[in-house]
């Protein structure tokens, strides 16, 4: 994990189940004689991560759907914390705004973004129900200063019909969905509950997550490229385009493509938590002498 996050050491459950009692029913001692949740259990997972936001981040409001992607906090947060490596390295350091792609009802990356660096967002979705979620959780914790929600009519499309010519986001985040439709997710699913040990007849996802959250026509690969077109479209509205890349073998597909759509940098930022391993692709298309001019 990154050096700044605060969830690199074992959780602390007696604090956690201080600031959020709901907690403690799903917490036990394991074998190895140390408390934890069982994390193929939904409701646990989402119970372990509302705490980490009311104690860490003083997040009092996080209520949206079970059926609704229930992100990681530890993982969510890295991605934050790695963006801002990326901004410092460009004198980028005051007056930041972001875009957030495809919020979610959860609304986590402006909470997170805002709550660890003081961020501002405009956090985008195309699910008209996520939006109100988000939006709901956005009032309830007195950011709507902060926080800017905009819906996406088009579920094809990922800037077209958001951005205006005069739009300046310091960088677009995006965790883009896996799959490629229902079936492979359910797939996905049953291979991680069976290395859990946790296989049943009925088959639940832990961070939950429904179709719109999960899958695109083509899967992540489709999506990405998707992204990077439009962003070729939209050079100068963001100095940093980012991306979480799940599959690393779409890497190579992602470098060809900004390469003939004519991005000036791109970079590669590995990010390890435990056993797991991702990545943050960054791109942009301004010149050195752009770049300058922006951080004036």
């Amino acid at each position: 994990m990154h050096k700044n996050n605060k969830h690199k050491e074992d959780y602390d459950f007696k604090r956690l189940i201080e600031g959020y009692p709901e907690l403690e029913p799903f917490v036990f001692v394991n074998n190895y004689k140390k408390q934890t949740i069982d994390f193929a259990n939904a409701n646990a997972v989402k119970a372990l991560n509302t705490a980490l936001l009311k104690v860490h981040y003083t997040i009092d409001f996080w209520q949206f759907p079970d059926t609704s992607l229930c992100p990681p906090i530890s993982g969510r947060v890295d991605y934050i914390h790695y963006i801002c490596n990326l901004l410092n390295a460009s004198n980028l350091n005051k007056n930041i705004t972001i875009l957030d792609i495809g919020t979610g009802a959860s609304c986590i990356y402006p909470l997170l973004g805002n709550a660890v660096y003081n961020w501002n967002f405009v956090a985008i979705d195309s699910h008209k129900k996520s939006i109100a979620y988000a939006e709901k959780i956005i009032i309830k914790n007195k950011l709507k200063k902060s926080v800017q929600l905009k819906h996406q009519p088009n579920t094809e499309s990922v800037f077209k019909g958001i951005l205006k010519p005069n739009d300046r986001f310091s960088a677009s985040i995006c965790n883009p969905p896996f799959y490629k439709d229902e079936a492979e997710a359910f797939e996905a699913t049953t291979r991680k509950l069976k290395g859990l040990g946790k296989l049943t007849d009925s088959v639940t996802r832990n961070f939950a997550g429904q179709a719109h959250e999960l899958c695109f026509k083509g899967g992540e690969k489709a999506f990405l490229h998707t992204y990077l077109y439009e962003s070729s479209l939209f050079k100068t509205n963001c100095f940093w385009f980012t991306s979480l890349v799940s599959n690393k073998d779409n890497i190579k597909s992602i470098r060809t493509s900004l390469n003939k759509l004519g991005a000036t940098v791109f970079k590669v930022i590995e990010m390890h938590q435990g056993n797991k391993r991702s990545r943050v692709v960054a791109w942009t298309f301004l010149t050195e002498k752009e770049q300058q001019e922006w951080v004036k």
